[in-house]
């Protein structure tokens, strides 16, 4: 089964991991430029994933409902609020994920250190649902 990582291990994937737990968070974003680099396919209608806290333990299983490619400009307020951060609008999304794909950690994955995000960006927006919990 392939496994599911939100951010990079700490605090924020530990945030991220509580909401999924929690039923906060049934969305997630990311850049089409990680999926090409590491050559993993876009995830799939009805794929099913192990998600990882931090220490790398698996602590739910979700399965993919719908997945859009479209450009940042283009995300929605339903999405935003789907994360499951708190975000309340989609100005509020943005920048929270312009914050965290132009930080030291996204731009060293990305082999980049000067890379940024605009309104032509390509983002890979994920909408789940928990199909099992574990522990």
């Amino acid at each position: 089964m392939k496994h599911a990582e939100f951010a990079f291990p700490g605090p924020l994937r530990d945030k991220l991991v509580a909401a999924i737990l929690d039923g906060s968070k049934t969305t997630t974003s990311g850049l089409l430029r990680e999926y090409e680099l590491s050559g993993e396919a876009l995830p799939l209608v009805g794929e099913r994933e192990l998600v990882l806290d931090s220490s790398g333990t698996g602590v739910a299983v979700i399965e993919t409902t719908d997945v859009r490619v479209l450009r940042l400009s283009e995300v929605d307020l339903r999405h935003a609020l789907d994360e499951g951060e708190g975000f309340t609008s989609v100005a509020g999304w943005r920048a929270g994920h312009t914050d965290f794909w132009q930080g030291t950690e996204m731009r060293a994955a990305l082999k980049d250190p000067e890379f940024t995000v605009d309104d032509t960006t390509q983002v890979v927006a994920t909408r789940f649902v928990i199909v099992e919990r574990i522990g």
